[in-house]
């Protein structure tokens, strides 16, 4: 009988850990992102920090999501940006703003599809404490 019961556990803690592995696996990293913190100030419960992000030629930010708002503009190189549906919802080059929203229903990817450099400051505006993103699966797409 606790044989029986010792057997059930490990299977239910088994089925777990596969679980917990496929949802990590699904997620898709960044690729040729690198970035640099240029100002951190945290006030009312909300960071601010400003960041300068290089994507390489053919890099992606991978699928995410923030759990606070982003502005941004592109310094040099071209941003293609996708949402969950796979649609692009903008192609921007340099010169340009970009706004992220919040939320986990703002699944969104960044790739550099151009053959030079891709640079961005963003300024995140996060709950206090957050990191820059979450990790999401990619929803479909031909590409991550």
């Amino acid at each position: 009988m606790h044989k029986s019961r010792g057997l059930a556990l490990a299977a239910v803690g088994m089925t777990a850990l596969v679980a917990v592995s496929t949802t990590t696996a699904e997620a898709t990293p960044p690729s040729g992102v690198s970035a640099t913190i240029i100002s951190k100030y945290t006030a009312g419960g909300k960071d601010f920090v400003l960041r300068e992000i290089t994507i390489a030629p053919g890099g992606t930010t991978g699928w995410h999501w923030h759990d606070g708002a982003l502005i941004g503009v592109v310094k040099r190189g071209t941003l293609t940006h996708n949402e969950a549906d796979c649609s692009v919802d903008g192609v921007y080059h340099a010169g340009d703003p970009i706004v992220e929203p919040a939320g986990s229903r703002n699944v969104h990817i960044g790739r550099n599809l151009g053959t030079t450099p891709l640079v961005l400051d963003v300024l995140y505006i996060d709950p206090a404490g957050s990191p820059f993103s979450e990790d999401a699966h990619n929803p479909g797409c031909g590409f991550h």
